[in-house]
């Protein structure tokens, strides 16, 4: 199934992350886009989703300079738009492979497109891999590790979810139950011409 594909390498991502555990380590994608795309792209997303997850821990202490913090937040902003960009590669990559796909007549469209579903389990990946983390944390009461368990167990049944959800989806789009429609994210604060304050210092 796909889901198992995806979880496998959003795990080797954080996996290999955590090695350094830097912001500012290098990256190397361990998939060749030419033998492996979809798994060139997750392993990137992912990556991507791991490192940002690491800003928004850091920008978040208190004590943090502000030129420090207004810096990382630069970084932020970039990162959301790497996220975004690999999003709309996965979905391009699910376009070529469906498109000679016959759309039945009654076919209908998901809420939301495969990438942006194959986002939210690359996050529910990183939340599991950090709650994991608390649940043996020696510091921590035995309280809060039963509550972390607790949370743990909630998160690992909405990868399962999460996971059916996504592999039912392909397949319907494989059968032309559904299609897809992608629409691109059309973000405006970024842009020279659509975020008025960028537009007044040119």
């Amino acid at each position: 199934m796909f889901s198992d594909k995806a979880n496998s390498i959003f795990q080797d991502a954080i996996k290999t992350y955590k090695i350094l555990n830097s912001v500012d380590q290098s990256f190397t994608n361990k998939y060749n886009k030419n033998e492996d795309l979809i798994a060139h792209l997750l392993y990137r997303k992912c990556w991507i989703d791991t490192v940002q997850w690491a800003y928004e821990d850091i920008i978040r202490d208190p004590n943090i300079d502000p030129v420090a913090a207004l810096k990382l937040k630069r970084k932020i902003d970039a990162s959301n738009q790497d996220r975004t960009d690999t999003v709309e590669f996965i979905d391009s990559y699910f376009l070529e492979k469906y498109k000679d796909v016959e759309v039945k007549p009654n076919a209908k469209i998901n809420s939301e497109s495969p990438a942006w579903a194959i986002d939210r389990l690359s996050i529910l990946a990183l939340k599991i891999y950090h709650m994991h983390l608390e649940t043996i944390r020696e510091d921590a009461t035995e309280m809060h590790k039963a509550a972390c368990i607790a949370k743990l167990n909630v998160l690992l049944e909405q990868r399962k979810d999460l996971s059916t959800a996504i592999d039912d989806l392909l397949n319907d789009i494989a059968n032309g139950d559904k299609y897809m429609k992608v629409y691109k994210q059309m973000k405006m604060y970024n842009d020279d011409e659509l975020n008025p304050v960028l537009r007044g210092q040119k």
